[in-house]
């Protein structure tokens, strides 16, 4: 994990992390308990693979030289890749920062 000094990245006032390009963070959700209700140890977790949308990108640009914008929102809930992205811990917290492709669906 990549431990970030605290950076005073300014955005509307708040302290953010900005992605770059097609990136998205993400905070990731963790279920503490299994369907029969068992909390789990932290070392016998899988890793989460859903997540809410902190802040995304700008978007991509293509070889021709048009523009693609981010297919997803802040406040989403998405399914991403199990081992995608890398995380990182910003002001206390622990995100994690993944490219667009490695976003499999947005739960409704």
């Amino acid at each position: 994990m990549l431990k970030l000094r605290k950076l005073e990245l300014l955005y509307g006032g708040i302290n953010v992390l900005k992605p770059l390009g097609d990136r998205v963070v993400l905070k990731a959700e963790e279920e503490e308990k299994t369907v029969g209700g068992i909390v789990l140890a932290s070392n016998a977790k899988d890793k989460p693979t859903t997540g809410k949308v902190v802040a995304v990108g700008e978007g991509r640009t293509l070889d021709n030289g048009q523009h693609v914008a981010v297919s997803v929102k802040e406040g989403d809930k998405v399914l991403f890749d199990k081992y995608a992205g890398r995380e990182v811990e910003y002001d206390g917290e622990k995100y994690l920062v993944v490219h667009e492709k490695d976003l499999v669906a947005v739960i409704d």
